[in-house]
């Protein structure tokens, strides 16, 4: 097993328990990686809870291929029984309940989107494994005592259901059983090792606890950090459009990540890339424009990152969109095949309802298959990237 650690603390908030900590019994992690007899069973588990994996999702999962290279096993768990409870961190309400049928259609893109990522190849180096096969056959004896473990005040102390019971927000029991199940999957797979953003230390500790109590050795914690989009302000999220999806066109992966903010730059190459920080490029807008070229090597080859480069020096020194502006829209609500016409990337609405049902037209990265898709206002477009084709796009402003 190797013995330089700098892969195992490149980019981590936080790893748990530390030697010093009571309950780890004087072992660390690194005397754990050294000692081992045998590859360490590492866990990470996604919730297909929608259909696209952006940057954000893709740091554990990085993390995840620099155990692999270090020799140990990786085990993905799709979490297609958890995501239909939802996981309640960081929510101030209840989520919505998804169907099997929402979580299988959505579970069907996730492997896809890591597959850059991810040693799929190499014998004994990747698990796949999908949770329903161990929690949607536990009885009711079973889940009374994994509700055993933990007391109301523990689950209470979670942040996002401390502040829910605190505003007097409706909190579910089913959301109780979500910490709970998703440790009870460190049981079923035996994880040595579990990776997870710093929002999610309470349910990998749950997972510690479950392991203790069900007689095998405690698992230990990576916490890595969440990502800040490319706003530079909030968290990358889908909602906030401030996100760069691993399934978009490499041209608008391009565009979004040259318009990184300076300040998280070094970040961005930290946990996105492999490449020595020492050897960046001194200027802010070439360090930049390497980002945006490197992410899109990593994804879809050196070929279509020079040709994302090229593309966007032809609009302009600066590589900016072209931008489309809501006003031009005089009436909402508004069928897509409209503004499609309107912006000048089709020559009328007939011609946007082929180019949606030819699956050419995407937003924000997501493929759009509804010719009477309709937008009620504004404020459901503001700051979108709408594409037909591979070459042609714009940035919808207000």
């Amino acid at each position: 097993m190797a013995k330089d650690f700098s892969w195992l603390y490149r980019g981590v908030a936080e790893i748990f328990p530390q030697s010093h900590d009571t309950d780890s019994e004087t072992e660390s992690l690194e005397k754990r990686l050294l000692n081992a007899d045998h590859p360490l069973r590492i866990k990470l588990g996604i919730d297909p809870t929608g259909a696209d994996i952006h940057l954000g999702h893709s740091i554990p999962v990085r993390k995840l291929r620099a155990f692999q290279d270090a020799g140990h096993t990786a085990v993905l768990i799709i979490g297609d029984f958890t995501a239909r409870i939802g996981d309640p961190t960081g929510k101030s309400d209840v989520r919505r309940q998804l169907t099997e049928e929402d979580v299988s259609q959505n579970a069907q893109t996730y492997l896809e989107q890591v597959r850059p990522i991810l040693d799929f190849d190499t014998p004994g180096r990747l698990e796949v494994h999908y949770n329903s096969q161990w929690l949607s056959g536990l009885d009711l004896a079973k889940i009374l005592e994994l509700l055993s473990t933990m007391t109301v005040g523990q689950m209470l102390a979670k942040e996002g259901f401390a502040e829910r019971y605190k505003k007097e927000n409706p909190i579910f029991l089913h959301e109780f059983l979500y910490p709970l199940m998703q440790g009870f999957d460190s049981v079923a797979i035996r994880s040595d090792v579990e990776l997870g953003g710093t929002d999610q230390k309470f349910n990998i500790a749950v997972g510690r606890d479950l392991q203790r109590h069900f007689g095998l050795r405690p698992q230990f914690g990576l916490l890595l950090p969440i990502l800040i989009g490319t706003d530079g302000i909030q968290k990358m999220s889908k909602s906030l459009g401030n996100y760069v999806g691993l399934s978009e066109h490499p041209s608008q992966k391009y565009q979004k990540l040259q318009g990184v903010p300076d300040h998280l730059l070094t970040q961005y190459f930290e946990l996105l890339t492999d490449l020595p920080l020492d050897t960046l490029p001194d200027n802010p807008r070439d360090r930049q424009q390497f980002l945006a070229w490197e992410i899109v090597r990593q994804y879809h080859g050196e070929i279509q990152a020079n040709q994302a480069q090229e593309a966007a020096k032809s609009k302009g020194k600066e590589g900016v969109l072209p931008e489309f502006s809501l006003a031009n829209i005089t009436q909402f609500p508004a069928k897509l095949a409209h503004i499609l016409s309107a912006s000048g990337l089709c020559k009328s609405t007939g011609e946007g309802k082929r180019k949606i049902q030819e699956g050419g037209v995407r937003l924000d990265g997501e493929k759009i298959t509804d010719v009477d898709l309709t937008f009620f206002g504004p404020g459901d477009l503001s700051g979108k990237v709408l594409q037909v084709g591979k070459k042609n796009f714009v940035r919808i402003v207000p």
